[in-house]
């Protein structure tokens, strides 16, 4: 008799601790598989130069970030203003703008209205390049190394905090190395 009691008991205790230990966590805190692995291939047009092309290739021996946006995005717009100072402080640092599922002119306007950033943006208008990276939302952002081996995802939008605390030391640390 006390068995049919205790074994509900047990496993509502266990439901409880794996809901707790769930409830801690952070969702902007989700691991990527690309960390330390090769960054993902693909060729895509530019943004504002179509007939031009961009490859993760063309940035082998240079630190570069790949920031995944799109005009209909909120977060975006929030992140943005803190990429363009970000960009204009740092003029030697390479940030790329991966333009996500979005319309190629609504996608200019926004950079014309709000600044450009990006020292190259490109399109995927399938999506397909963000589903190779792992992108299940925008914004996120990647900081590849001289190798180009991906050492850093930050999914959610940057500010200026992870710009001073993760972003910019990771960069300086990544630039220092093999000089």
């Amino acid at each position: 008799m006390k068995l049919r009691f205790i074994l509900p008991l047990g496993a509502f205790l266990v439901m409880v601790i794996f809901l707790a230990i769930g409830l801690k966590l952070d969702p902007h805190e989700v691991p990527s598989p690309l960390i330390g692995k090769p960054a993902p291939a693909f060729t895509l047009p530019q943004l504002h130069e179509p007939q031009k092309t961009f490859s993760p290739a063309d940035m082998k021996g240079k630190v570069w970030l790949l920031n995944v946006w799109a005009s209909w995005c909120a977060s975006c717009r929030q992140e943005h203003v803190y990429f363009t100072e970000f960009a204009r402080a740092n003029p030697n640092v390479n940030l790329m703008g991966l333009n996500y599922k979005d319309e190629s002119d609504a996608a200019m306007q926004w950079l014309a209205r709000l600044g450009n950033p990006y020292k190259i943006s490109i399109a995927d208008k399938d999506g397909m390049a963000g589903l190779d990276w792992g992108v299940y939302g925008v914004p996120e952002t990647f900081v590849i190394d001289k190798k180009g081996i991906v050492r850093h995802k930050q999914t959610g939008p940057v500010d200026v905090m992870i710009l001073q605390t993760v972003i910019t030391p990771l960069i300086e640390k990544l630039n220092a190395e093999g000089e």
